[in-house]
């Protein structure tokens, strides 16, 4: 293993918060691989480079020589975590929740090393908890401590509703950490109170207290959001990689380091370079951009993929032609009374926009082209004859051919 003060320059690559610091420090100069957790809920069937940060961080202890432990928290997932809510969140049935698990670790497992990760669900501790377990366990939290959570003080002070169990769930996540024996575990920003709550329950039940690291959110691909798939700013673990490289090189020049800290796999020493190169100009942000965009594409496939998505996006959005592989859609042509297309309808049919307002849209800002002319704005209704056959775009990246 690398020297101790090594391994926690590395690790603070990106971190937020590491607290506490001086004890992550010492477990390290012991030089023995520490248990690093992650706990996660499938509450969605697919993940994002978002999601992924903490994944990543899992893979950088383990490259260190340490072991992970990967919680699928298929048992707190009944609850749904409440970081960063004002409602209650919906119940998911088992079944969703299977489904949804094993999707989650098949893409998991494009990060993680398989020999250095442990798989576990806290399905198997915490169902078979029984009412003493589990009212001996609540009796270590109380309501003023757990009403200190931004999220529960925002929402009782505010006269929102808070169900009864939701309070069991940062005790439930700290359960976790109890039973597994977590040296550290990881989270993003709006989790600390979760990962207190382990490190507390931790000490109370007479165990070395876990180290509590935590990783900021990702900006989407608007630069200003968090990412998400509600917002459309998301980059999908499984997006193709023409897609992919599409959607890093729309990312903001600002926010380029960023993601080279929380989602690609260059080193700590490669990213202070790149950083300190575009600080004082001597190096390209769009060539820079490239190069992130090329890491992100081949960690999920491979080199190949990368320099493919590569000549595509060139091709698309350098020389402005039509991509080699556009999908095709039979579109229904027929005219109106009036002998148009109602171009934003057909968009909607086609699967390029979520609805016909949307389509409305797209074509007033600009968005919408026919063979590559731009639609202008408020011309809805179109020559069927300007459609047959032509390549319809929406915005940079979707294209279909009219058949």
């Amino acid at each position: 293993m690398l020297p101790a003060e090594e391994q926690l320059r590395i690790i603070k690559s990106g971190a937020a918060d590491i607290i506490p610091e001086e004890l992550l420090l010492e477990k390290l100069k012991r030089n023995t691989p520490l248990n690093i957790k992650l706990g996660v809920d499938p509450t969605a069937p697919d993940i994002h480079i978002g999601h992924a940060v903490p994944l990543r961080k899992l893979r950088q202890f383990q490259d260190l020589g340490h072991q992970v432990t990967l919680i699928i928290g298929d048992g707190t997932a009944l609850i749904g975590d409440p970081s960063g809510r004002n409602t209650t969140r919906p119940q998911l049935t088992e079944e969703q929740i299977a489904a949804n698990a094993q999707t989650y670790i098949d893409q998991a497992f494009k990060i993680l090393d398989p020999e250095k990760t442990t798989l576990r669900h806290n399905s198997e501790w915490l169902f078979s908890l029984d009412l003493a377990g589990l009212l001996k366990l609540s009796s270590n939290f109380t309501v003023a401590r757990i009403l200190e959570r931004d999220d529960f003080h925002n929402r009782y002070t505010n006269n929102l509703p808070i169900s009864v169990h939701e309070f069991l769930y940062p005790i439930m996540q700290a359960y976790d950490s109890v039973v597994i024996k977590a040296d550290v575990e990881l989270g993003g920003t709006d989790q600390l109170f979760n990962l207190l709550a382990g490190r507390e329950l931790m000490e109370k039940m007479g165990l070395e207290p876990q180290v509590c690291l935590t990783l900021p959110l990702l900006e989407g691909t608007d630069g200003a959001k968090k990412m998400s798939k509600s917002y459309g700013n998301y980059i999908g673990l499984t997006d193709a990689p023409d897609d992919m490289f599409g959607k890093v090189m729309s990312v903001p020049d600002t926010l380029i380091v960023k993601y080279y800290r929380l989602a690609s796999t260059e080193s700590v020493d490669k990213i202070d370079e790149i950083e300190a190169g575009l600080a004082d100009g001597t190096l390209d942000p769009n060539k820079t951009k490239r190069a992130l965009a090329r890491n992100i594409v081949a960690a999920y496939y491979d080199d190949a993929a990368a320099q493919k998505a590569e000549e595509e996006f060139n091709r698309v959005h350098v020389a402005h032609q039509a991509p080699e592989d556009v999908p095709e859609f039979a579109a229904d042509l027929t005219p109106n009374e009036d002998g148009t297309v109602y171009l934003a309808r057909l968009l909607q049919q086609a699967g390029m926009v979520q609805t016909v307002s949307e389509g409305r849209r797209k074509i007033d800002e600009g968005g919408v082209y026919i063979d590559g002319v731009t639609v202008e704005k408020g011309s809805y209704n179109v020559d069927p004859a300007l459609l047959a056959g032509a390549i319809l775009q929406v915005g940079k990246r979707k294209f279909v051919k009219l058949v």
